[in-house]
């Protein structure tokens, strides 16, 4: 039996993940978390085996989330569920400790195919991932401009495209708007960026915001 933590903060959609790994045989829900302080409870005090993780929940979410846990219990295997499709979350969520990434908008064939294969201890990416994942090793390979982000400003840089307000992307990730302002002068500064109307276009030739008018 594979146990399992669903990390989402969404309700509804946290007991549709439940209903579907329920649904299969040989796995097992065995706890829910809303938030980053819920998980490191699980993490503390359940056990289990596969914990399903949302990257964007309240208080300590993301990279940093997915780093604690793994402080707390190495061997903990970790499946990244997301709404972003970016091959750069996704390999950020693999450096940063995760063993598989999966987009929320994949079949539940898929999702009882990730939670097995590391489970097993496999890793589950797409080959796309994989692929960035291979170059970034190679020497002399040359990174994408935002790969010189750290996962902070990844994280402000991805909320500020989505049109998230500094003063909202301060209460979101229980940040100081003072710092979330640092950390976008500081992201604007290595992407060679002015202002919002060159961060849009930029998102927009990356294809990180392909519904966004600059």
């Amino acid at each position: 039996m594979i146990r399992i933590v669903i990390a989402e903060d969404h309700a509804i959609v946290r007991e549709g993940l439940k209903r579907i790994v329920s649904s299969v045989d040989g796995l097992q829900v065995v706890g829910e978390a809303a938030d980053g302080t819920e998980v490191m409870q699980r993490v503390r005090e359940l056990d289990f085996d596969v914990l399903m993780l949302d990257l964007s929940m309240p208080g300590r979410s993301g990279m940093e989330l997915i780093r604690l846990v793994r402080a707390e219990k190495p061997k903990l295997r970790i499946l990244v569920l997301s709404m972003h499709q970016e091959q750069q979350y996704a390999v950020r969520a693999i450096k940063s400790g995760a063993s598989g990434y999966l987009t929320k908008e994949s079949a539940p064939a898929q999702l009882e195919q990730a939670i097995r294969k590391i489970a097993a201890g496999g890793a589950f990416i797409s080959a796309e991932v994989a692929e960035q994942l291979a170059l970034g090793a190679m020497p002399g390979s040359e990174a994408s401009p935002q790969a010189s982000l750290s996962n902070r400003e990844f994280e402000v840089f991805r909320l500020l495209v989505d049109g998230v307000t500094v003063t909202d992307i301060a209460a979101r990730l229980s940040l100081s708007v003072k710092t979330v302002s640092t950390h976008k002068v500081n992201l604007m500064q290595k992407l060679g960026l002015q202002n919002q109307n060159d961060l849009i276009r930029y998102a927009l030739k990356q294809g990180f915001a392909d519904r966004l008018e600059p």
